[in-house]
């Protein structure tokens, strides 16, 4: 019976894993606009499996130390930088989860990624092409990404509202800052 249990909360973990990576925007960007090549898809399904084993290999992580790692996937599978702030936010999911499967606590992970799924928003991202005012050369033009995000079929300005707020460790985009060498800054509301 002791075995039986383990097994379901392992099969719980994998699938709040998969919960957090599927509704997480930049990843469903990545997915969405094939960062990471025509297999984009298969990718994205395979890293569910591979954070989770991460997780079963190393017992005792450090929360820097799964931002880490899932950057350096996105980095590697989809050549994708995530700088809007989510890293530590899908991280400390995936580790409080995981806390949940160390404890045997079935319940809490079912819960957990119950509420992932029903915070999940659809983004859409389209590149656009700007040239700089100063230089007319081809070389210096700037692509940059306009997100939008769904929300029960409700479009939104690039913020996924919620049903409710979920606590201080809720974020959302505010507002963004083109500064003059072509980025974009995004900020948080705190």
């Amino acid at each position: 019976m002791m075995a039986a249990t383990g097994e379901d909360s392992r099969a719980l973990f994998g699938a709040g894993v998969r919960a957090a990576l599927e509704a997480w925007p930049a990843l469903q960007i990545a997915v969405e606009n094939g960062f990471g090549g025509v297999h984009s898809q298969e990718k994205a399904e395979w890293l569910g499996g591979a954070v989770e084993e991460y997780f079963f290999r190393n017992a005792d992580l450090e929360l820097d130390e799964v931002e880490d790692f899932l950057g350096e996937l996105m980095t590697n599978e989809f050549d994708t930088v995530v700088e809007d702030g989510s890293l530590p936010q899908v991280s400390q999911q995936l580790q409080t989860m995981f806390h949940h499967f160390q404890r045997g606590d079935g319940a809490a992970l079912k819960e957990m990624a119950s509420h992932i799924t029903q915070r999940k928003c659809k983004v859409r991202a389209t590149a656009v092409t700007t040239a700089r005012e100063t230089d007319e050369d081809d070389a210096d033009s700037v692509e940059e990404m306009e997100v939008t995000a769904m929300n029960d079929g409700e479009t939104t300005d690039g913020v996924c509202l919620q049903p409710e707020s979920s606590g201080p460790d809720s974020q959302t985009i505010k507002e963004e800052d083109i500064v003059e060498d072509g980025w974009t800054i995004v900020r948080r509301k705190k």
